[in-house]
Order: structure tokens, then sequence, then C-alpha cells
């Protein structure tokens, strides 16, 4: 059990500081975006104002005549613009385009208004897929699923780790290590379940959709008839294009009946199929208010843009009887913290953090012990691995730091009327963390710590002068218009480089002390194999039998035990198919944990392959009957 701990954190530890770094960002993708965005002030007006909607149509209707949606953003704090977007129609080049005004005149603003960025969604978008599209997809599930079974694992080989949670000691090396990541793992250890778990649940049926398949089958409508089933909400009404072309209704009084049927106020209207006889508005409100419930779904209501008509009122009431089909929004509003208000964003923002201490010093502990004895895993080729560690340990944590830096900095210097400068920033973000790994690879481990730390803590405590210098704007004057969003950005960029410039004075100090010099040698000290390596002949083959079984054999047996368990507890208990669906699908995650740890515990990889198979064909028995 140790063993998996050890090499189930390591291997995935790297990327796990990264996803782990840029989802805690991500908690404040909003005031992130808008802080990139940096539209200029305008003067206060009203949401609503219906000269301005007046001419947004009048300015979609000959521009994006034809288009396939038109979406307007109301502004939601005093100086912001009315927003226009248009999809043009299927067919035509070019992507999503924009247009912005004023909303007391209705007159436009010149483009680009504001800087064209990704901002805080970038952080999200990595978070869950790392810009690798499907591949990152899955690979950020798998390293969910190695997280859960390494905090499992530790809790069980961490026997005095609540004990432990009480004892810090300082300066006294591997110990140290040890205290300090024990400390973060235990205060944030309920978080982290928590967020690992959720994490795979969110989507849950990409990841195992084997239970979905087993009772509705692989048709297109298999997802559909499984959702309506699910919910009792109506689904949206689907109108197709006629090709007849009709007038729209006036959006202002649309627009004032939606705030009166909902007495919420308004954030955007989406036209579809603009300009036919089967133009439908949709009138998109802002959550309510109140923090006492995880679940509180925003307001939409539906209109036949020709006559005017309500086709469809959604107006969640957060005191209603509850239903299965609310159990997977509780799930993603337990994830990415959209409820609770700014208390609770501060609160993820801050167990994120120590989820992240708490891998990055578990990859480090790795390397401190084998500074002073090398376990000689591999060989001759040790001492090479341990240096690769070294690398990929500066470049998981400093590197990522210094990443996540130099796309804000990348944010403000690069032109505005740059033609896909959204891309550019994240490109930079990437070309920035792979320079650090080369870097890394390069220089001393200690010296790369230095170095990547405080050029890390440069540019978040230099940040704020860069804004000045690009756009005349700083912490004090988002503060002076009451744009506390924005303000927050800086000053938390100013605690991280006062942070990250401790961390560079801490490691730089020790690496010229004479006592934990030798702590930081690049080579370790060579050691005989352990005893129950050399007693095992084919121990590499063993070892890896025993991750194949684990990672393949245990994700098929949960998926037929899924699969079986959704045909069979409709039979046997009040559940319907589509409950079963969601029952089996949530607790394959956590079965699939099971066998994982499981196969590490058993006395051989040939006993964990049989195990496997016979549980296999029961459930594929059960599947097929």
């Amino acid at each position: 059990m140790a063993w998996l701990h050890t090499w189930c954190g390591l291997v995935s530890g790297w990327l796990l500081c990264a996803i782990f770094l840029t989802g805690t960002l991500s908690v404040f993708r909003a005031p992130i975006t808008r802080w990139m965005q940096a539209q200029p002030p305008l003067e206060a007006a009203a949401a609503q104002a219906p000269l301005a909607l007046d001419k947004a149509a009048r300015h979609l209707a000959s521009e994006a005549a034809g288009a396939r949606f038109w979406r307007i953003e109301l502004p939601q704090q005093a100086g912001d613009a009315l927003l226009l977007a248009w999809q043009p129609a299927r067919g035509q080049r070019g992507g999503l385009h924009t247009a912005a005004m004023d909303p007391a005149t209705g007159a436009l603003l010149p483009q680009p208004w504001g800087r064209k960025t990704e901002g805080g969604r970038h952080f999200m978008s990595f978070h869950y897929s790392l810009h690798a599209g499907t591949i990152g997809f899955w690979l950020v599930g798998f390293l969910a699923m190695c997280m859960l079974v390494a905090l499992v694992s530790g809790v069980v080989v961490h026997r005095r780790i609540f004990a432990d949670f009480f004892t810090l000691r300082l300066g006294k090396g591997q110990r140290s290590w040890l205290d300090a990541h024990n400390v973060t793992g235990v205060l944030a250890l309920p978080f982290l379940f928590m967020i690992a778990y959720t994490g795979l649940a969110y989507f849950y049926s990409s990841y195992m959709p084997w239970p979905l398949r087993a009772v509705y089958g692989d048709s297109p409508q298999a997802q559909a008839r499984y959702q309506g089933e699910l919910s009792p909400e109506a689904a949206p009404p689907r109108r197709s294009l006629q090709g007849q072309p009709a007038a729209m209704q006036d959006l202002a009084q649309l627009l004032d009946q939606a705030q009166q049927l909902t007495g919420r106020s308004p954030r955007m209207l989406f036209i579809e199929r603009p300009g036919d006889v089967s133009m439908t508005v949709r009138v998109f409100h802002q959550p309510p208010s109140d923090t006492q419930t995880i679940l509180h779904q925003a307001a939409q209501v539906s209109f036949d843009g020709v006559s005017g008509a309500v086709l469809q009122l959604r107006n969640p009431d957060p005191h209603a009887p509850t239903h299965s089909g609310q159990i997977h929004p509780v799930l993603e509003a337990l994830h990415v913290a959209s409820f609770g208000g700014w208390t609770l964003r501060w609160m993820y923002f801050v167990f994120g953090l120590m989820g992240t201490a708490m891998m990055a010093t578990g990859t480090m502990l790795f390397m401190v012990k084998r500074r002073k004895k090398s376990a000689q895993e591999f060989g001759g080729a040790t001492a090479g691995f341990y240096r690769l560690v070294e690398c990929l340990n500066v470049a998981a944590l400093a590197g990522m730091a210094l990443a996540c830096m130099g796309y804000f900095w990348l944010n403000r210097l690069l032109p505005a009327s740059l033609p896909g400068r959204e891309l550019w920033e994240i490109r930079g973000f990437l070309i920035i963390w792979a320079a650090s790994g080369l870097h890394a690879a390069c220089r001393p481990p200690a010296r790369a710590w230095v170095e990547q730390l405080v050029l890390a803590a440069a540019l978040c405590m230099l940040l704020p002068l860069l804004n000045l210098a690009t756009t005349g704007l700083c912490a004090w004057h988002y503060a002076q218009r009451g744009d506390w969003q924005s303000a927050s950005v800086e000053l938390v960029a100013i605690a991280f480089g006062m942070l990250l410039m401790g961390m560079a004075r801490t490691v730089k100090r020790h690496w010229h002390s004479p006592g934990p010099r030798a702590t930081l040698a690049p080579l370790p000290k060579p050691a005989k194999p352990a005893k129950w390596q050399a007693a095992q002949p084919g121990y590499r083959l063993q070892v890896s039998s025993r991750v194949l079984a684990a990672c393949l054999g245990g994700y098929g047996l949960a998926s037929l035990a899924a699969a079986a368990l959704a045909r069979m507890l409709p039979r046997f208990s009040g559940l319907s198919s589509a409950e079963a669906v969601l029952s089996a699908s949530l607790l394959s995650f956590v079965l699939y944990t099971a066998l994982a740890i499981w196969v590490f515990s058993t006395r051989s990889a040939s006993q964990a392959w049989l195990g496997l198979a016979m549980l296999a064909l029961a459930c594929a028995a059960l599947v097929l009957a």
C-alpha cells in the first residue's frame, strides 16, 4: 500500500499540481476575465434602455441577416457596454462576430472593445482538458482516479495522520517535508475527496457510458430519452427553420414581460433563427442572490419571436420538492463553487492552494528521501530518473506559476488588434511552461528553483505597473470606481508574488547553508535493492501486470458491474430506469477506486487477474441475462 501511495502520487502528482492550481484560479474566472478584457468604462445607464435595444436589433438585422443566432449581453455593472454577438449561417466563413454599444445612446463603440481574450475560461479549460482535446479530457479523468487512489491509500498508510496534523517541525529536513505534506493533506482532506469525486461525476456519462448504453442502447436519442425520464422539467421547445421571413417583436417589451414573469434581472437575450417565422427569443436571467441553497438555477423565458407568445417559462423554486434530476446539478455546483457567494469561493481558493501544496510536497518528499539514500529502483538508470524527477518537480510548481503569470503579461503585451490574440495568449502560456521544463533540465535543481520562483514573483509584483503602463489603470483606479473584482486580481497577484519570493529566499538560504547542502545534491548515494525486490526475479513484470490490472481490468470490471447494476436495480427497488443508470454511474467510480486498491493488496498479480476475470464473467452474465 505504501508503494501504491508513493508511485501513484508521484506519477500523477506533476500534472495534478498544474490541474489543481489552474482549477483554483478558475474559481475567480469571472473577475480574471473582467480584468483581462480591460474594457473602458462608460457612463452609467439602465441595462434595459429601449433605445439601445432597438438600435442593437437594427444593427444585427443589417450586419447579421440570415445568421444562425444573435446574442445580446446586457450590462450588469455600472460602466459596462451592451455586447452583441452573432454566428454566421452555415457555409459562411468566420467564427463568432462581435460588436459593442453604448447602453445609454445605442452608439457603436470602437472595435475591438477591450481585449479579446479567453480570460479565466482558459484556466477552467486547462483544468479539465489540458488544452489537448479528447486525449487531454480522458487523461484528466485518469488522473482524477489516480488522485482518489492516492488519497485512500494515503489515509491507510499514514495511520497517525490525524495525530501528525498537530505536529509541524520546521528546519528538520525530511521530517519537515512529511509534516507539511500531512498538515495540508489532513486539513483539506474532505475537500480533496469531494473535488476529485465531483470532477469525475461532472462528466459521468462520458467517463462511464456503459450503464446508459446497457439500458437505453446506442441510438442518438438515448441521451435525450435518459434526460427526459430523469428530470420532470420539460425540454426547451425545438423549432426548425421555415424559410419564410417575418418581423421580430419589440425586444424591450419582451424583456419587460420576462422580468415581470420571473421577478429577476435579465442578463442576456438569445435570438434563434432571426428573421424567420420560426424565430425564438430566449431571455436568461441572473440566478437568485440566495446563498443558502446549492441549487439556484437561473430563470429562463422563451418567446415566439414573431407573435410574442410565451413558449416556455422556467423559474425554478428553491423550496420546491427535489427530484433525481437535480443530483447532477448539485454535484456540478459543488465542483465549480457556483453557490455560497464570494465567501465560499475564497474557501475553495484556500483549500485548492492547500491541495496543490499537498501534491507538491509529496512529489518533493520523494526526492528528499532519495537524495540521502537511493532506492536504486531502475538500476543503472536510477540517477537519470532522479534527475528527471527533479526537473518535473520544478516545472510542475514553479514553472506552472511562471506560466500562469506569463499568461497575464501576454494579455497586456500582445496588441489588442492582433488577429487570434486569445489563441496566442494560450500558446504563450504553454510555451512558457515548456520552457520552464527545459530551463530546469539545463540548470542545477536548486538554481532552477530559485531562478524560476524569483522570476514568477517579479511578474506577480510588477503586474500592476504593467497594467498602469498599458491601460492607465491599476488597483487604485478600480477601487475608486467600485470595480473590486478587477482590483482584487492585482492585489492577489501581489500577495502571490510575496509568497513566491519567500519560497525563493528559503530555497536559497538552505542552498548556501552547510547543513542541508547535501540535501540539495543532485546525485543520490547508491544503495542495495530492497530485499523484497531482490527476492522476486520478475518484480518489474509483476508491477507492470498489477498496473495494467488496476487501470484496464479495474475499469472494465467497474463498467460491467455498473451496467449490471443499472439493469437490476429497477427490478429489485423502486428506482426508475433513469435513476438506476444515474446511481450505477455514480457508484462506478467508488468501485473503480476500490478495485485498483484491491489489485495492489493481493499476494500476486496472477491472483489479481484471476479475481477480476471471475467477477467480470459474473457481471457479464448478469448483463446478458
